[in-house]
């Protein structure tokens, strides 16, 4: 007997306002309709997250939110549906991030109105649209602020963030912490004598020292501080930039830093020798894992072996028969692969059509039930009135009014089930024209995006990319084929001759 997989846990956010209800948009509608599309997908509602009459403008703060966004941290969903963007938050900021904290633990949104599943690979573009309009957000925000900062630098005014660990803030001025300065100085002879940062963390520690936050040292701590000049008098501000939640600082060009003197904690000499120090192992340490490049992992030869970038040439190799590729050249296959997307005008403009017909037949089916439906409405009421002037009989009555109340029940049933079949095809075919569009949208914006942009949108539609005479591209998600891989050969001469040449 074949082991069955656990299913997807998903969770149901239901805010519907006042208004909604009274127009008969009930949150127990909501809840219906978004349990059918995770039943059609083979998923298990694990709970519901119900902010009935919140108000729209903020909801991050709502007890039911922070319940949702914990579930997510731990896996205990790993999906949320909801009737539309509209209803998980109306404030851009808070939608940005709520998408942020789900792309980071791996996450799906399910919108129904707006057709947007990120469990699926053309989905999972919405992710890359919106970590770019999150991006824009933060720059637009610096830009503002950006401009203050080195004139409050040069004053020698706090910028924001905390002191470095042996320094306090005191007056507008950076000076010495009276009991981390100390450690601090401690830290730079320790480091002489043993010469192992580890070694050093690992004596603080013994010594019951611990770090600003109270957390046990490490090397990386110990590294930060060895590094900063702060502690031989020279402060430095203005000379990073953040790139988001998660990752690294990255530094400034060096003339829009901004230095001056402080106290220092320890001398010019010492400082210099512990950096020299650092940097002789550095450079007699071994590189770590190869760099990434954009096809890494995803090209291999048609002799089987998987391809790599060997420094210093910039091509693609194969360790096997090596045969070789210019990066660029792959790439700018890639690009015009995106500009054909994956189809030509005509058949994505049959195929869409054939789903709009499909879309439209099902559309109907449901306004035939919902006519019915009323229909069905309005004889329950003649028969009460029927029965109330005496018409009827109390027996004929019965029977004839619970024909027609499970005739209704069924209608409903039927209802919900139809207009999940119809989310699912709306959610596959607005996905279709979104990908096809945003592809070729990509085509003409390539060159400007980031190599981290060029990356995700790499690894969210390909599947494999072999290469041989031709380079055969097998793509992940194709309009029409319900998510199969399909493989396009792609022929060019130029850079065919190049790797034969190669």
């Amino acid at each position: 007997m074949s082991e069955r997989l656990p299913q997807k846990p998903v969770g149901i956010w239901i805010r519907v306002s006042t208004e909604d209800q009274a127009q008969g948009e009930s949150p127990a509608h909501h809840e219906k309709r978004a349990r059918l599309y995770a039943e059609a997908k083979g998923w298990h509602v694990t709970t519901v997250y119900d902010l009935s009459g919140v108000s729209g403008k903020t909801v991050m703060e709502h007890p039911e939110a922070k319940r949702m966004l914990k579930d997510v941290a731990s896996g205990a969903i790993s999906g949320l549906i909801f009737s539309k963007l509209a209803r998980l938050a109306r404030n851009t900021k808070e939608l940005l991030d709520f998408a942020e904290r789900f792309r980071e633990h791996s996450a799906d949104l399910i919108s129904l109105q707006e057709a947007i599943d990120t469990s699926s690979p053309a989905g999972r573009l919405f992710y890359t649209m919106i970590a770019a309009m999150a991006q824009w957000e933060r720059e637009e925000i610096a830009e503002r602020v950006a401009a203050s900062v080195p004139i409050r630098a040069k004053l020698g005014k706090n910028i924001g963030g905390q002191a470095s660990f042996g320094y306090q803030w005191k007056d507008g001025q950076l000076i010495p912490h009276p009991e981390e300065a100390a450690v601090r100085a401690l830290l730079y002879d320790l480091f002489l004598e043993h010469r192992r940062k580890k070694k050093v963390a690992a004596i603080l520690n013994e010594r019951g020292y611990r770090t600003r936050g109270g957390a046990s040292w490490s090397d990386t701590t110990v590294t930060r501080l060895l590094r900063d000049p702060t502690a031989k008098g020279l402060h430095r501000a203005n000379y990073t930039r953040s790139q988001g939640r998660g990752k690294a600082a990255a530094k400034k060009p060096e003339h829009e830093w901004v230095l001056r003197d402080v106290p220092a904690i320890v001398s010019e000499e010492t400082w210099q020798k512990a950096n020299a120090l650092l940097d002789a192992q550095l450079a007699g340490r071994p590189q770590g894992r190869p760099t990434i490049q954009l096809f890494t992992g995803l090209l291999r030869c048609e002799c089987g072996q998987k391809m790599y970038v060997k420094p210093p040439l910039p091509k693609y190799v194969c360790r096997g028969c090596n045969r070789k590729i210019p990066l660029d050249d792959l790439e700018e296959v890639f690009r015009h692969e995106l500009h054909s997307f994956f189809l030509s005008d005509e058949e994505i403009a049959a195929f869409l059509a054939q789903d709009d017909s499909e879309i439209a037949a099902k559309e109907e089916q449901a306004r035939i039930l919902e006519l019915e439906r009323r229909k069905g409405t309005g004889e329950m009421e003649r028969l009460y009135r029927a029965f109330q002037n005496e018409e009827l009989p109390g027996k004929s009555f019965g029977e004839l009014h619970g024909k027609l109340k499970d005739r209704q029940e069924a209608i409903d049933d039927e209802m919900a089930k139809l207009r999940a079949e119809i989310d699912l095809r709306r959610i596959n075919h607005l996905s279709n024209e979104e990908v096809i569009t945003g592809a070729r949208d990509l085509y003409s914006r390539w060159a400007s995006l980031s190599f981290e942009e060029k990356r995700a949108i790499v690894e969210t539609i390909v599947e494999e990319i072999v290469l041989g005479e031709t380079i055969e591209i097998s793509l992940a998600y194709i309009p029409g084929t319900g998510g199969q891989k399909a493989t396009h050969q792609h022929g060019f001469i130029a850079a065919a001759n190049r790797i034969r040449a190669g």
